[in-house]
């Protein structure tokens, strides 16, 4: 059942975790997605402004056309034929062109005389100062260059249903045609060619319009170069710290039928938005790490607080059951002993004496079990007292080797002191002093089966005075040193296992060393033995005792065990 149990708990420890794995990737998925769909709207954005600003300026261009276009063609027509000149609505839209930088000059040619192929026709021109078409007496290449463009595309879309009286034609960015056409008769009436101030177009509007719309004081998180792709040249970039790359373009955008031969090219760059989006990102990701890592670490804790709670249960269970035999193990010696002196059945002396020390010994083994539950009591209801005096460890090591070597020896074990009488003094109780050397030394009799060997040393570290118990037993693995103080651990190897122990007895030296301001380390090898190092911190360089009897007392007692201290 209890095997059955720890995996249904894995089972749902391991479903836990995949739980908050699996909302953590989604979430992360989630905050890209909305960081990627963020950025993608505000180029989109980006990029259908730039649609709008190649429009904004296909529309100035086209303004006159588009003027035109609303009168009567066939009207206009007639007034040429009878006139020989444009009708006064006509004009006074040219005018207005041609007061418009954009353009240098305007002419007009009838389709019926070519004055570019015959030159006896006449190509006229406008005067913004009589406000009429004159003939020109010098007409450009480029005019003419514009004019036989225009003719040769209309003729392809006459032949087609074309229904619209205006048809704009660019050459390249030298001119704008506009060819007059009559829809019924399906034929072209006249020519209007406006040269364009290529110098303006560059410098004063477009290139302003450029940084005025994606320059460096707008934000747009983009950067725009007005190249010629035929000369391979850039006419004008909206911001002059970047250099134009071709491999860095993210997109194009033409001037839509017109100014073929120029195009705009555009990159992203990082942009308010881009960075608030970045930086939105950063910060929840941070909160769901740290979410996430304290639900993770939540899960742990609980899982081998869990796992270490049900170990405890398990070892109290033991403990339990070894007290309780242990209990009734000396008291039925000490009762069987009693029953036998007190009904009179034993009346030797010899045996007498034997009975006596079997009851006497089993009631300091009664003792021993009873004042390591009574430490254990009193440390978990936090009554553990300590009364601190200025001692010197050497002396309270040689006075504990005075009382419990004759019984070291008798278990058939060599006991070493090494206790210089030259150590500053430490600020301890005692009686804990004791309580910590008993409980070493025990635990060095029991786990040394072979090499019966316990050392305690004393020696002055540093602002340290250590107190160490070494013996030559069985070692411990260094996988359970930090177990060894924990409650009711015991390592488990064979002759643990044969051993009588509760796991108590380092738990209860910890609390102690705890209490008294120390510190404690081990130092141990399976099959070489262990050395436990208690460390105190230095109180006085003195070194003699300063507990509640006198000095003088006190160097009596040291006196009295000198013998049992080597330099």
């Amino acid at each position: 059942m209890k095997k059955y149990s720890n995996s249904v708990r894995l089972f749902f420890f391991g479903i836990g975790l995949a739980a908050v794995l699996a909302l953590t990737g989604l979430n992360v998925y989630s905050l890209y997605e909305l960081r990627e769909s963020t950025i993608s709207s505000a180029r989109d954005i980006k990029k259908n402004q730039l649609e709008e600003f190649s429009t904004e300026v296909r529309t100035r261009f086209l303004r006159p056309g588009f003027l035109i276009r609303r009168l009567d063609i066939v009207h206009i027509q007639e007034v040429f034929n009878e006139t020989g000149d444009l009708p006064y609505k006509v004009k006074e839209i040219i005018h207005e062109a041609s007061t418009d930088s954009l353009f240098l000059d305007i002419y007009y040619s009838s389709e019926t005389e070519d004055g570019c192929v015959d030159p006896a026709f006449p190509i006229f021109k406008y005067d913004n100062f009589t406000g009429s078409f004159r003939v020109s007496d010098n007409t450009p290449r480029s005019v003419c260059d514009g004019m036989n463009l225009s003719r040769s595309q209309i003729r392809a879309r006459l032949a087609d249903d074309y229904r619209w009286t205006i048809k704009f034609t660019f050459d390249s960015y030298r001119t704008m045609t506009l060819s007059l056409i009559n829809v019924d008769e399906r034929r072209v009436i006249g020519y209007l060619t406006f040269v364009i101030n290529n110098d303006y177009l560059i410098n004063d509007f477009l290139g302003p319009e450029l940084v005025n719309n994606f320059g460096p004081n707008s934000d747009s998180g983009m950067v725009v170069w007005l190249r010629d792709w035929i000369s391979d040249e850039i006419l004008y970039s909206s911001d002059d710290r970047f250099t134009y790359k071709r491999g860095d373009i993210d997109f194009r955008q033409r001037f839509p039928e017109m100014l073929d031969t120029w195009i705009l090219h555009a990159k992203y760059v990082e942009s308010p938005t881009v960075t608030a989006s970045n930086a939105s990102l950063i910060r929840n990701l941070i909160v769901l790490g740290i979410a996430v890592f304290v639900l993770f670490s939540a899960l742990v804790f609980m899982y081998f607080t869990a796992k270490k709670e049900r170990e405890l249960a398990h070892r109290q269970a033991g403990f339990l059951a070894n007290v309780t035999h242990e209990l009734k193990t000396p008291l039925a010696v000490m009762q069987a002993a009693g029953e036998n002196i007190s009904d009179g059945r034993v009346t030797d002396g010899k045996r007498l004496k034997a009975y006596g020390e079997h009851i006497y010994n089993e009631s300091i083994r009664l003792k021993k079990m009873i004042e390591k539950l009574l430490d254990v009591a009193k440390s978990d209801s936090g009554q553990a007292m300590v009364n601190p005096a200025a001692w010197n460890l050497s002396e309270l090591a040689a006075n504990y080797v005075k009382e419990n070597e004759a019984y070291i020896k008798q278990k058939g074990f060599k006991l070493e002191l090494n206790a210089p009488k030259t150590v500053p003094l430490a600020l301890v109780d005692a009686e804990n002093v004791e309580t910590i050397l008993n409980n070493l030394v025990e635990n060095a009799i029991k786990y040394s089966p072979d090499q019966k060997y316990v050392g305690i040393t004393v020696k002055h570290n540093g602002n340290h005075v250590q107190l160490s118990v070494s013996d030559k037993g069985i070692g411990i693995p260094s996988k359970a040193h930090k177990y060894i103080f924990d409650r009711f651990y015991r390592v488990e190897d064979a002759l643990t296992a044969r051993t009588k122990g509760h796991g108590l007895g380092l738990s209860i030296v910890k609390n102690m060393v705890d209490l008294n301001g120390g510190t404690i380390h081990v130092k141990s090898e399976p099959g070489k033995g262990s050395v436990f190092t208690v460390s105190f911190p230095v109180m006085l360089e003195g070194t003699e005792s300063i507990p509640k009897e006198s000095a003088q007392s006190n160097k009596q007692t040291l006196a009295q065990v000198s013998e049992y201290v080597h330099e």
